[in-house]
């Protein structure tokens, strides 16, 4: 049996321990993505692999398999709180809304390994606390402003930087009428107002491009595998710029002062992760860090009103002249 295949068995495992009617051939179909034909070899082997799976089928004639293992789930259950699985599914709501397919996987997998580990009375009574918990902090359901992005492409490209595999991404690039093809060499992914995917593309300068997840239309995992070179960072790489987005002709040294009104709630920000901040006399604060994207620095600017003074640099300085306003209410 292959990694992937005994990887896919221990999840389904997962599922039919942790559900209390068991697991469906749909819900196989649904969570790996397979036809009916392979979710039913899938079942054999569970029946094979572990001799106490019991089946039931219900008035629909669907058939259902658990997992049973009671002594068991009670023994390793009794550190787990009801405050911890509530935790896990907050974790997933939030990744849910940031359009992070691989951590949404990789949350639920997680949260189905503690419920099969619970007595089923106190899986059941903890879904409906966590679920309580989540409506008490507004997880439930919870508008913001954010890029949508293909779950099907971002399920590949995640598949893609796994192994690595080379990826060929239709993508729309600015002054593009149409996506055309890319083949890229992936390398990471990085989050903010929009996603990009930082990767090379194959036959090109080698230097690194950024491709936002918005605009791939497709994605298509290639048999070729690659190697990364050893000498990339992507955290490194992620801090020359203040989001998600990167212009080396704008990297250099950043200052802001914020006023003393503001320098208390500036304090608590982290800006950048290499800031350094510095407070004067008349209770202001300066903050300076490197990177660049000027328009992102532009738009969180924005928030702080009239409170906040771009020192440097000077092209920063004359895009945020004239929007900086003194009527708000409240800081960021």
């Amino acid at each position: 049996m292959s990694f992937s295949k005994a990887s896919d068995l221990l999840r389904l495992a997962e599922m039919a321990a942790s559900r209390h009617m068991g697991v469906a051939l749909q819900d196989i179909e649904g969570e790996f993505g397979v036809d009916r034909r392979t979710a039913q070899r899938m079942t054999r082997a569970l029946e094979d692999c572990f001799p106490n799976v019991e089946t039931r089928t219900d008035e629909q004639r669907r058939k259902f398999w658990t997992l049973r293992g009671e002594d068991a789930r009670i023994m390793l259950a009794r550190g787990i709180r009801d405050s911890e699985l509530a935790a896990v599914e907050m974790a997933i709501r939030r990744a849910e809304r940031e359009g992070a397919t691989t951590e949404v996987q990789a949350l639920s997998s997680l949260r189905d390994r503690l419920l099969s580990l619970m007595p089923r009375p106190h899986a059941r009574r903890a879904e409906a606390d966590a679920e309580a918990m989540l409506e008490a902090h507004g997880f439930a359901s919870r508008p913001g402003p954010r890029v949508r992005s293909d779950p099907a492409v971002l399920a590949t490209v995640s598949q893609a930087l796994k192994a690595p595999n080379m990826l060929t991404i239709s993508y729309s690039g600015k002054g593009d009428n149409a996506p055309r093809e890319r083949l890229v060499t992936p390398y990471g992914v990085l989050l903010g107002t929009r996603r990009y995917l930082v990767a090379q593309e194959a036959g090109g300068d080698g230097r690194m491009r950024h491709f936002r997840l918005d605009r791939i239309a497709a994605a298509r995992l290639e048999p070729d595998s690659f190697r990364r070179d050893p000498d990339f960072d992507l955290e490194t790489h992620a801090g020359r710029a203040f989001g998600s987005f990167h212009a080396e002709d704008e990297y250099g040294e950043v200052a802001w002062r914020f006023a003393p009104s503001a320098a208390g709630v500036a304090r608590d920000f982290v800006f950048h992760p290499d800031q350094r901040m510095s407070g004067a006399p008349d209770g202001s604060l300066t903050v300076r860090f490197r990177a660049s994207g000027w328009l992102e620095m532009a738009w969180h600017l924005y928030q702080w009103g009239d409170r906040v003074e771009v020192l440097e640099p000077d092209g920063l300085r004359q895009l945020v002249a004239g929007y900086r306003r003194g009527d708000f209410e409240a800081l960021p």
